[in-house]
């Protein structure tokens, strides 16, 4: 078998993030793949924040245009960490041990609280990036799903909930310096973008990852891709809302713009 080429692993991720139809020519090693993850977080936000501002400055409308940006951002990605974040929503409020709620994480179906948690995400991330300029929400969603990304792929490496699933099968396969390397790029573009506000971003994004997982871990004895997507969905969300208190007090001091 031909070894795999040296940009697969950006191509793995993409496919691995998106529903944008790539094809790699041989299977990709995961451990190829994670430290391209939170980079294509970046790329995903630069489009859904592109969006944001183009259709704000046509229709002069931001909620709206949140609206439409937060959207294309779930079609994008096919909703993958939405559902993440639902199915731990239902498991943890309806279960009673972590074996019980780790039944509950295998039914495909939505109940309450998992409606209610994706209700809540939407609409945080809307009221929050409509209340930014354009450029300002720009960063803003860029930042929040790269940052989001990376809080997910930083916890890739503990010891999963059960034998089965995205965190068992790439346990083995997850390379440290990799994902050091991924997470650094990630935080040195967002810098370019944000300025000083990246140190707070990231402090909160390390924040609300560490509450996040800790919870998860106590409630189902591990991690597993569930889980992975509320990371990066209360990630970003928690990366939103910092960057709205930020500019409510000082400009954008970003490098690029």
């Amino acid at each position: 078998m031909s070894e795999p080429h040296r940009l697969s692993g950006l191509l793995g991720a993409v496919q691995f993030l998106t529903r944008v139809p790539v094809r790699t020519r041989v299977a990709v090693p995961w451990r190829r793949v994670v430290g391209w993850l939170p980079l294509v977080g970046l790329m995903i936000g630069a489009v859904v924040g592109g969006v944001y501002a183009a259709t704000r400055e046509l229709t002069e409308a931001p909620l709206l245009s949140a609206a439409v940006a937060v959207a294309v951002g779930m079609m994008i990605t096919g909703a993958f960490h939405e559902d993440g974040l639902a199915d731990v929503a239902d498991a943890i409020a309806g279960g009673s041990t972590p074996a019980a709620r780790l039944r509950i994480l295998d039914d495909p179906r939505h109940g309450t609280y998992g409606v209610a948690a994706l209700a809540a995400s939407i609409v945080l991330r809307v009221t929050a990036l409509g209340a930014l300029g354009n450029a300002t929400g720009a960063v803003a969603a860029t930042l929040a799903h790269g940052l989001g990304r990376g809080g997910a792929v930083a916890v890739m490496g503990l010891a999963p909930a059960r034998a089965t699933g995205l965190a068992a099968a790439t346990h083995t396969d997850i390379a440290g310096r990799a994902r050091t390397a991924g997470i650094t790029v990630t935080i040195v573009v967002a810098a370019l973008l944000s300025g000083w506000w990246v140190a707070v971003a990231v402090a909160a994004s390390i924040c609300s990852t560490t509450v996040v997982t800790a919870v998860c871990r106590r409630a189902f004895g591990g991690i597993n891709g569930d889980i992975l997507g509320a990371i990066e969905q209360v990630g970003e969300v928690t990366t939103m809302i910092v960057v709205l208190a930020l500019s409510a007090h000082h400009p954008l001091p970003s490098v690029l713009f």
